[in-house]
């Protein structure tokens, strides 16, 4: 490739999220209308089920939206990254324009193709906003790209190459630890403070029986964190990594976050250092299940400060890593999009059949793919108020 010549499109991949309350009941409504969700015995049920269960959900949501200001800045935060970044990369001479492609909100998906199209772009670069690889979070919008190129012939022709994870990326890597060292450095007692990192967690099917390389991304980055931390404050510190926004009677990654706070509330931990590690931008499970839900279970557990280290957002040597992986990308090997997309382990997804998979969580997103007994199952829930659906609280 010849820097400066070819048209690069760049498509930073989200989740996406309701941006004022009124927004929260169509958010929902969108991804549980989505069959890669919860999936039916009939597509026709689909629809009504996204619509009473999206109904029901979205008091209890919007709730949790009105106590960080009325809604998600994802959408801001993603854009402003978008622009930082596209700047960064025409400085160095890349003829870029930065795309932003929501799951489930707007921008969707298919604007941003849309609009790459009309750019007349020569090639794209995907670059999803997880650091770590799941076949729920990044997987589901690869896959979901694999489904806009089908049948439309423009868009199969545009060469693209895709960031399967950038988990140990130095740049990534360097830009946690000085945001970690900041509170630390705050805290009463630097060389004490206790570093909590809470990942978003995921059901345990998914490693043992996918062969999901979340949870062994998680650590690995983890341990590169603490490592460059203490090249920063010049000695090592206590940490513990723990999964959060766990929904339903399954399984989930362990430990969980509020028992392993509760733990360390038990043990006298006087500063504590909460990281949001899997999470790039300020959203609902940052601001409002770290910053409230879960700092209240550590206060009344006994730990004495609580510091949450901020997003990366717009930090500047994260844009600059952001920036180098997309350099990186069209320099080195080619990945493809069906390679980003296969999953680790070869598993039959349709129809689904030992087990139901997708990504939860209890702020945000209440999307698991949950076993469904069938619509009239449903309906007799809803009428008599109990079952697997209020066990999960989606009802």
């Amino acid at each position: 490739m010849v820097v400066g010549m070819s048209r690069v499109g760049v498509v930073l991949l989200n989740l996406g999220g309701p941006e004022r309350i009124q927004d929260v009941g169509p958010f929902l409504y969108n991804l549980f209308a989505d069959p890669e969700i919860i999936r039916l015995p009939s597509p026709g049920l689909q629809k009504p089920l996204a619509w009473l269960i999206s109904t029901l959900r979205s008091g209890k949501s919007q709730e949790a939206y009105r106590s960080i200001g009325g809604g998600s800045p994802l959408r801001r935060i993603t854009e402003q990254q978008a622009r930082e970044l596209q700047s960064l990369l025409r400085l160095r001479g890349l003829d870029a324009t930065t795309y932003v492609a929501m799951r489930y909100w707007h921008p969707f998906t298919e604007s941003a193709v849309a609009d790459m199209k009309a750019d007349g772009m020569d090639e794209v670069v995907v670059l999803p906003l997880y650091p770590h690889f799941s076949i729920s979070t990044s997987g589901s919008s690869f896959r979901e790209l694999q489904r806009l190129r089908q049948g439309d012939s423009a868009f199969e022709r545009l060469p693209i190459r895709c960031i399967r994870s950038w988990f140990d990326h130095p740049g990534y890597i360097q830009a946690m630890a000085e945001l970690i060292a900041v509170e630390v450095r705050n805290s009463d007692d630097p060389s004490k403070a206790h570093v909590f990192f809470s990942a978003h967690g995921v059901p345990k099917s998914y490693v043992e029986e996918a062969g999901d390389p979340y949870q062994q991304q998680i650590e690995a980055c983890t341990d590169l964190i603490m490592q460059k931390l203490a090249d920063l404050m010049g000695h090592s510190n206590p940490h513990t990594l723990a999964y959060q926004s766990r929904v339903g009677p399954v399984e989930w990654l362990k430990p969980y976050t509020e028992e392993a706070l509760e733990k360390l509330g038990e043990d006298k931990t006087n500063d504590l250092v909460v990281v949001p590690i899997s999470f790039v931008s300020e959203h609902i499970e940052t601001l409002e299940e770290i910053d409230i839900e879960y700092r209240e279970i550590a206060t009344e557990a006994g730990v004495v400060n609580f510091r949450r280290v901020r997003a990366l957002d717009t930090y500047p040597p994260f844009i600059e890593g952001l920036a180098d992986l997309v350099t990186n990308s069209l320099e080195g090997p080619e990945v493809s999009l069906d390679a980003a997309a296969e999953l680790p382990t070869k598993v039959k997804l349709y129809p689904q059949e030992k087990w139901e998979w997708g990504w939860n969580n209890s702020s945000e997103v209440w999307n698991g793919r949950l076993a469904m007994l069938g619509f009239s199952a449903f309906l007799l829930e809803l009428i008599s108020g109990h079952g697997p659906l209020h066990a999960l609280g989606l009802l």
